[in-house]
């Protein structure tokens, strides 16, 4: 069962593969283009093999369908990393040299996909949408690579899973919701989950356009010297890792690189709409609902929590006196960490701690639950802050009388709400437990001039899929630190649950346990 998903969902990986292809000999960078059109036309064929000829007649359980989920998105960073190590081994090092800019003397970062655990961490970085890389200068690996990245955070963004399902018709809508329902965190937007996903993907495609124009023209605006085709370079690729929270950038210093406060006020757009969810999209696009900015609680609570705690933000660092221009480097940083994209305008290493604190936070709650942002999701957190309300009032009511939760246009008996409540609570328990853990094992092999808040800011900035980095992140870094960022990514990108699932599965095997 697991394998004939495995096939799927490597033939959806080679055509992600083959989609650099164009833009790699538009730009003269046939090697590339080779490994590309390699690497895909082999991962293909090896899932049509998996896909076509086994044959399976059962229907997958609900602990099959999370295994399929941690399983096949391990399997697609493991395969998605072999263009990055072939392109790196066929590409000649003059031609690798000639992706640097002109006037620049550093020597081209392609080489570093060599190591495969670097290509490895790169595609996991990728397709869970975190932005973390292993490039140091980004426009030295070439034009191709870089596409390849942004396409992959893409798709990663809305889920390989739901674009599974939209592509290939499952055997019936039972097994479609429950691997559905592993991947994604979406309400049911159409009466079948073939339609959703189709749905998800449409809604996903139209935000893409809109917002690649936007930044087409607003770039031309506000830099009318900038070259055109840079422009739209530029344009489509942090569209696409800016609506799927990814972080990446062709540029070496990311959104810092274009040296405009006006473009870090346009760079805001594409973070926080992809901050918000899906059902809130489909809600206003296909229903016409406008009052969903307001009525949607999610929506309501990431724009105000982007207005405060950009605010909070600002009074710290201008409190420290760590930022030249704090207000503007709390808005942008404080949007990029609650959405989890990561893109970066400042060194985050020179911030204080209660600073750099506030901002572990906000890549700890994320953004909206249905979306493509990392983190606990607001939701949550709204909940456990409804819950503890509700509980402190059910101690001043009448006896006999029931109080009635009303949470997110839902209302909830005693005993749904503190099921739901328990959910809640035990996510963000194992979440936070994880994090710690991960934070103690990685300081023990993280070297240089770095405190525990570093490593804990690097840490719950992976396993929240956001990107941001205190400059831990990097090539030399200890193979162990890479090995548990990268786990952490996949565990975030996930939500935990189909992960222990997995580990569970290997070591006590598929057998349900009889109490």
């Amino acid at each position: 069962m697991l394998i004939k998903q495995f096939g799927g969902l490597l033939i959806l990986l080679g055509f992600v593969i083959a989609i650099p292809v164009p833009v790699s000999f538009i730009y003269g960078e046939y090697y590339s283009a080779a490994g590309f059109a390699i690497s895909s036309i082999v991962i293909i064929l090896f899932g049509e093999l998996l896909y076509k000829k086994i044959k399976v007649k059962t229907e997958p359980l609900q602990r099959h369908a999370m295994l399929i989920a941690a399983s096949g998105w391990m399997l697609m960073a493991i395969v998605g990393a072999i263009p990055f190590v072939l392109i790196s081994y066929i590409t000649p090092a003059e031609v690798a040299q000639s992706f640097v800019p002109a006037g620049s003397d550093y020597t081209s970062s392609l080489f570093c996909f060599r190591d495969p655990l670097n290509a490895v961490f790169e595609a996991m970085s990728a397709f869970t949408t975190t932005g973390y890389t292993m490039v140091v200068h980004e426009p030295s690996i070439g034009k191709g690579l870089l596409f390849y990245r942004s396409v992959a955070a893409w798709i990663g963004g809305a889920g390989f899973i739901v674009l599974l399902l939209a592509v290939f018709k499952q055997s019936s809508g039972r097994s479609a919701a429950l691997l559905f329902g592993a991947e994604s965190t979406s309400d049911r937007l159409r009466p079948t989950i073939i339609e959703t996903t189709r749905s998800i993907w449409k809604i996903y495609a139209g935000v893409t356009i809109f917002v690649i124009l936007s930044l087409i023209i607003g770039t031309y605006i506000i830099l009318p010297d900038y070259p055109l085709s840079e422009n739209i370079f530029d344009s489509i690729n942090h569209t696409f890792v800016g609506l799927s929270t990814a972080g990446f950038s062709t540029l070496d210093d990311s959104i810092a690189g274009y040296n405009s406060k006006a473009m870090e006020i346009l760079y805001l757009l594409p973070m926080v709409l992809g901050a918000f969810s899906f059902p809130f999209y489909f809600r206003l696009l296909y229903e016409k609902q406008i009052n969903q900015f307001w009525k949607n609680i999610q929506t309501r609570a990431i724009i105000l929590t982007c207005i405060f705690g950009s605010i909070i933000l600002a009074f710290f660092l201008w409190r420290s006196s760590v930022a030249v221009e704090p207000g503007r480097t709390a808005v942008f940083q404080y949007v990029s960490a609650l959405s989890t994209t990561g893109w970066q305008t400042c060194d985050i290493n020179a911030w204080d701690s209660l600073s750099a604190l506030f901002v572990v936070l906000a890549m700890i709650v994320g953004g909206a639950a249905a979306s493509t942002v990392g983190g606990v999701k607001i939701i949550r957190v709204l909940l456990l802050f409804k819950g503890l309300k509700w509980q402190v009032n059910n101690y001043f009511l009448s006896n006999g009388s029931v109080k009635v939760a009303d949470f997110n246009q839902k209302r909830f008996l005693p005993e749904q709400f503190n099921k739901e409540l328990a959910s809640a609570a035990t996510f963000c328990f194992i979440y936070l437990v994880i994090l710690i853990g991960f934070t103690i094992i990685s300081s023990f092999f993280i070297t240089g001039n770095y405190s525990l808040i570093d490593i804990l800011f690097e840490s719950a900035s992976a396993q929240g899929t956001v990107g941001l980095s205190t400059g831990i992140t990097q090539p030399d870094m200890s193979p162990v630190v890479k090995i548990i960022y990268t786990l952490q990514m996949w565990l975030g990108r996930l939500e935990i649950i189909p992960i222990l699932i997995l580990f569970r599965t290997i070591i006590v095997g598929n057998k349900p346990r009889i109490s």
